[in-house]
């Protein structure tokens, strides 16, 4: 019965140690962006550390096998339980020593999960148990316990319970394996007393880390943020974080600044009403990303849009600006309004399904910070967005800053070529971003900036025309396309900001 248990313990450990190594991939992240580069590293770090730390088991007597295993269960609980806790508060108190912190607790935790197995099989042996038996129950439940987790992670612990209090949990599993082997193995540990109250003593910080995990990040996040969080939610797609200083609302998305309320006109409106106000007889309109709401407002200024498509991956983003009294004040209840259709869909899925045609058409995605997001500015991706526009209508897409961020602006004007349509770059001043870029494109040869006939707080018909001319020190740049086997644009965008910050 014990030997079955002593099994069962090795599911929950190899779902454990697989456990913090996705949770300190997916916090990289969230803090540093560019998720393959996170989750390439970090795994790395962590598969060389397990190697180094089965490679030192052999230095473990015996005769101390069972009482290292039960020792090493509550430092890995522990370790891993405060993992998250730790790298939160290191990146938000201390940004400088981050990546440090990170891959020297990988490497630690990392170092004692390599050692979990070997010590396993060691005490298996020790009970004459057969080799070959030995040899494939172990490893299978070892694998079994890595599928488990695998799912369970991303579709239930990370979305629901945020990473802090699903390291603080698998750091109680790891920390219960203890107590329950120091329990059936008593009478063959050394100090199997002292073993139970070291391990209630860490099963006790870990229940209160849970407990107050909410309240660890709320305040590592005003450290990351500086202003008051008045909202903060983690879903299975991204973490929203709102912010308000004064008067000025901010929305973040995975760390990131997605507007500042004071400017967020500024962007809105340059980037509907260039191309809806040339335009007039624009009857529907489709919106892809923009959950804030905030470019479906500029667009139902037109009077002649019948029906607005609104297509946002993640359902937590658009609830919450359909609910939110400030947010929904700021959007002036757009994703309420009877012509507005919310699709929570996968933009590119949504698209190879849809046989609509729009008049024009928003691109509104996130910049293309990593190659998830970088697939949706490619070549595919445009053409497919290009055969549900009108032959007369316009698309307009986001395409990050001309001036800090060249070499990305130009790839996704260049895309927009290759996919066939003519383009019309600009750019616009927005305080809170600095110099930003747009691209304006259609299957027709024929555009001139338009006279406004729609309320605004930014445009004017002279600054419209000015948004067109790009001075001497922003060139255009011959750039190639963003074609989806290579995407370029992801390093363009990498590299381009990574010059700025320095």
């Amino acid at each position: 019965m014990r030997d079955r248990a002593l099994i069962l313990s090795v599911l929950i450990v190899a779902s454990c140690g697989l456990g913090y190594e996705l949770i300190s991939s997916a916090l990289a992240s969230y803090l540093l962006g560019d998720s393959i580069l996170q989750f390439s590293s970090v795994i790395g770090c962590y598969l060389f550390a397990m190697g180094v730390g089965s490679w030192l088991s052999r230095y473990v007597d015996d005769g101390d096998v069972l009482d290292r295993f039960v020792d090493l269960e509550m430092l890995i609980g522990l370790l891993g339980g405060v993992s998250a806790a730790v790298l939160f508060v290191v990146f938000a108190w201390l940004a400088t020593p981050f990546r440090t912190a990170l891959y020297v607790m990988v490497f630690a935790i990392g170092l004692m999960v390599g050692m979990e197995i070997p010590l396993v099989m060691r005490i298996f042996n020790q009970r004459r148990a057969e080799f070959r038996e030995l040899v494939s129950r172990v490893l299978a439940f070892d694998y079994l316990g890595a599928l488990v987790v695998s799912l369970v992670f991303p579709l239930l612990l990370a979305p629901h319970l945020g990473l802090l209090r699903t390291a603080f949990l698998f750091g109680m599993f790891n920390t219960g394996v203890a107590l329950w082997t120091a329990i059936a193995f008593r009478k063959e540990l050394t100090a199997p007393r002292l073993k139970l109250f070291r391990g209630a003593l860490v099963m006790g910080v870990l229940v209160a880390g849970l407990a107050f995990a909410g309240r660890m990040t709320a305040w590592a996040e005003r450290g990351i943020y500086g202003d008051e969080i008045v909202h903060a939610e983690s879903s299975p797609f991204q973490r929203l974080v709102v912010t308000r200083w004064q008067d000025d609302l901010r929305l973040y998305i995975n760390g990131n600044l997605q507007f500042s309320s004071r400017d967020e006109h500024r962007y809105h409106e340059a980037l509907v009403h260039p191309g809806l106000q040339a335009l007039p007889g624009a009857r529907r309109v489709l919106v892809l990303g923009g959950g804030d709401g905030l470019a479906v407002r500029e667009v139902l200024k037109s009077r002649n849009v019948e029906r607005v498509t609104l297509v946002d991956l993640d359902p937590a983003m658009t609830r919450m600006f359909s609910r939110s009294p400030e947010l929904v004040a700021l959007n002036r209840g757009s994703l309420r309004d009877p012509r507005v259709h919310v699709v929570n869909e996968d933009a590119g899925r949504w698209l190879e399904t849809s046989r609509e045609a729009f008049d024009f058409i928003v691109v509104d995605f996130p910049d293309p910070s990593s190659f998830g997001i970088g697939r949706l500015y490619s070549v595919p991706m445009f053409r497919l967005i290009a055969r549900h526009l009108a032959h007369n209508g316009y698309v307009v897409v986001q395409s990050t800053s001309p001036y800090y961020a060249p070499r990305s602006f130009w790839s996704i004007e260049a895309t927009l070529r290759e996919a066939g349509l003519h383009t019309w770059p600009y750019h616009c001043d927005v305080p809170s971003f600095g110099d930003w870029g747009f691209v304006l494109a259609g299957h027709r040869a024929d555009y001139a900036p338009p006279a406004l006939s729609v309320p605004t707080r930014y445009l004017t018909a002279d600054t419209m025309r000015d948004l067109f001319v790009f001075p001497k020190d922003m060139p255009r740049l011959a750039m190639p396309p963003n074609r989806l086997d290579e995407q370029s644009l992801v390093r363009y965008f990498d590299e381009d900001w990574r010059r700025v910050i320095r």
